[in-house]
């Protein structure tokens, strides 16, 4: 795990906050609201939040008061949007994140966006050609199922939780 482990008081306590990554969309397949992202759909969002420095924020279930990290890449390749980033240990909400993934209770990725361009197939499903991302959350039930973190992160939250678990017995013992 690329975490630092410093001691305060005889308990661990973890910097730099704990790395997780994985495929918060994926392009052509179809979500289970009948939307699909083409391939190019975050390109230009991408672009203009680079230029103004902006973010794409990490939330816990969408709710724009839990901030639980940061993604530090996000990228689209062949097949769809990669993101990279790590929860901050130093907010409640990601230890339990972090705990909850360990376990193998939470796995899912899931886009907040706002539609730009977008195109109805034969069957009348969207196509989103353009959206304007604005966050990535850490969900229990994704829209699109296979929109998950990889499996590295999940074995990397195991072990903080087995830190955090050490922990918190240090601390009642």
């Amino acid at each position: 795990m690329d975490l630092e482990r410093k001691f305060a008081g005889g308990v661990p306590v973890l910097s730099e906050g704990s790395v997780i990554e994985g495929y918060a969309s994926l392009f052509g397949l179809t979500d289970q609201g009948g939307d699909a992202v083409l391939p190019g759909a975050f390109a230009a969002s991408l672009k203009r939040l680079g230029e103004v420095g902006g973010r794409v924020r990490m939330l816990w279930q969408h709710d724009p008061a839990q901030p639980i990290g940061v993604w530090d890449e996000i990228r689209e390749d062949g097949k769809g949007l990669w993101v990279k980033g790590r929860l901050l240990t130093e907010v409640a909400q990601a230890r339990e994140a972090a705990a909850l993934i360990g376990a193998g209770a939470i796995d899912g990725l899931s886009i907040g966006y706002r539609t730009i361009r977008a195109e109805r197939d034969q069957k009348g499903r969207r196509r989103l050609a353009e959206v304007e991302l604005w966050e990535v959350s850490l969900v229990t039930f994704p829209m699109l199922p296979e929109a998950k973190l990889g499996s590295k992160a999940a074995e990397e939250m195991r072990e903080m939780a087995a830190v955090f678990l050490a922990a918190s017995e240090a601390l009642r013992g």
